[in-house]
This record gives C-alpha cells, structure tokens and sequence, in this order.
C-alpha cells in the first residue's frame, strides 16, 4: 500500500514515562514542566507517568504530584502506563483517562519485565480493563521483532497473542520493537500478519525506527509511539537504544504532507525543556541539527 492512504498520522508522546524511565530520577516538577511543554505542542496523546513500583523504577517514582502539578489540558488525553490491578485503580483514582499496558511476546523477557508468565500477564489485564470501566487500554506488545534473550519473534505468535488480547478486552494494540532489531521487511512481515490496525512503538538502537516508521506507514499504520529528544530504553534490555524521536517522525511527515496536529518548532521547545531537566543531550537527529529549513 502507498502511503498516499494516509493523510493522517497519531503520535502519543511517551517521554515523559519511556523517556525517562532509565534516566536518573527527575524531581516531580521538573518532570511536570516537560509534561507542560509537549502539551503545548498540539500533541494530543501522552503518556505523562506510570504507577509501578518505585523500587523497580526510581525515575517514575510519585506520579500523584507530578500529575497534581501538570496543566491537565482537555485538549489531550492523558494515559499512565499500569503493570497491575493496583496501578489501574491508582491511575483511575488519580484522574488518568486511558491505560497501557505491557506483555511481552518472549516469555523470558516478561518474566524478567513483570516477573509473570504470559498467561499470568493476560490474566491480570483482563483484571486491568475491568477496572479500567471503559476508558481506552492499549495492550504494548515488546519484543515483537526479537528479544535479547530469545532472539527472533515469530510473526505468527504475535498475531495469536494481539487476538488473545482482544478478546480479554483491551481496545488497542500497539506493537514495540523493544530493542531495536526490526528493519522494513521485518515489519512489512509482522503487519502481514497482526493488520495494519495497530499502533507500534519502535525504538532506534540500530538506526532504524524512521526508516521502519515510514515503511510502516506505507503499509497502512497511522498510530505511532514516539518520545522528545529520543530518549528512553528498557531496564531489562541492556543495549536498548532510545524512542522514535517525536521532532523526527514530524519532521520527516511534514515534508511528506502527512498530517499530525504537531508543531514541530514548539516540539523543539520542549526538547530544550527536557535537556534542561536531565542535564544532558539527546539523541534526536533533529534536535541536534535543526530542520531542513526554517522556511
């Protein structure tokens, strides 16, 4: 399929959870005026916290005050990331309108992840969008092109585990690249298999989340996974490179007449933000270089 089919894509801006989560814990109100930036940008999805265990995560510890301390835009909609039934009901509790979780497609990196079986990991997100009581909840696949420990995913058993999904009940799926190791075929043969209507989270370890996020696009997909500045990995992934930067796919959709809502001046704004925050650079090609043009 061309990608004359698309005119529109949707970013969800994970980096203030992704992004942030293997960095060195962020006060609660450094990390809220980050937050503030991108909602400035025209994004409309973010994923601002995630209610885990803070002995697990430090960077996502108190999600209470950086949510207490945010502009809460209603031109956005706000989503956590929640491993459990107890992180579902404190993100509801905390005013959160729309839930990811994650299950892995390799049974040795859950394991490792959420410390379950994938049975076990179905199971408790059945419980999760009961408890979601009809708010959106994104089921993020990992792992769905390799695992570090498992090496290739089998297209095929992705599929059956988003079907599966599905039928627990949660309302979007969304495909990541955990660790970098897709390229365009891998995820022309991935999309052959689960449809195009799925979102994907990719991250740039080996250089290819653009690349892989226009060829997908070419395929149909139109919902992307993205993070300012390209920051973010896994803390059970060692090696894992950054997210998709968000000022890079906007920069590239742009200039292809693709639609997104997004500023791409104001996502450069945000970055500033974000360096500030951290205390050091990023990634993003974009953020580093500057546009193409200022025109």
């Amino acid at each position: 399929m061309s990608n004359d089919a698309i005119s529109y894509v949707t970013i969800r801006e994970v980096g203030p959870r992704d992004g942030l989560q293997s960095e060195q814990p962020v006060a609660a109100g450094e990390r809220a005026r980050f937050i503030d930036a991108l909602s400035a940008t025209g994004v409309r999805h973010i994923e601002a916290v995630s209610f885990v265990s803070p002995k697990a995560v430090p960077a996502m510890a108190d999600p209470d005050t950086v949510l207490a301390a945010i502009d809460w835009r209603s031109d956005v909609t706000w989503w956590a990331l929640v491993p459990n039934r107890r992180g579902a009901e404190m993100a509801v509790a905390a005013g959160i309108e729309a839930l990811t979780v994650t299950i892995s497609a390799d049974p040795v990196y859950n394991e490792r992840n959420v410390h379950m079986t994938i049975a076990d990991s179905e199971a408790a997100i059945g419980e999760i969008v009961a408890i979601a009581g009809g708010r959106p909840v994104d089921a993020v696949v990992s792992c769905c092109f390799g695992s570090p420990y498992s090496g290739e995913t089998a297209p095929g058993g992705v599929a059956a585990l988003g079907a599966r999904l599905l039928d627990r009940g949660v309302t979007e799926l969304t495909l990541a690249d955990t660790t970098g190791m897709a390229t365009p075929a891998r995820v022309r043969a991935l999309l052959a298999e689960c449809g195009t209507d799925v979102g994907l989270h990719l991250h740039d370890t080996r250089g290819t989340a653009l690349v892989n996020a226009y060829e997908a696009i070419r395929c149909g997909v139109s919902r992307f996974d993205t993070a300012a500045g390209g920051l973010g990995g896994s803390p059970f992934a060692k090696g894992a490179g950054g997210n998709l930067p968000t000022e890079d796919l906007v920069h590239l959709l742009d200039d292809e007449g693709i639609v997104t809502g997004i500023d791409l001046g104001r996502v450069l704004d945000a970055v500033t933000v974000l360096r500030e925050v951290v205390g050091h650079d990023v990634p993003g090609r974009v953020a580093t270089f500057g546009p193409r043009t200022s025109a």
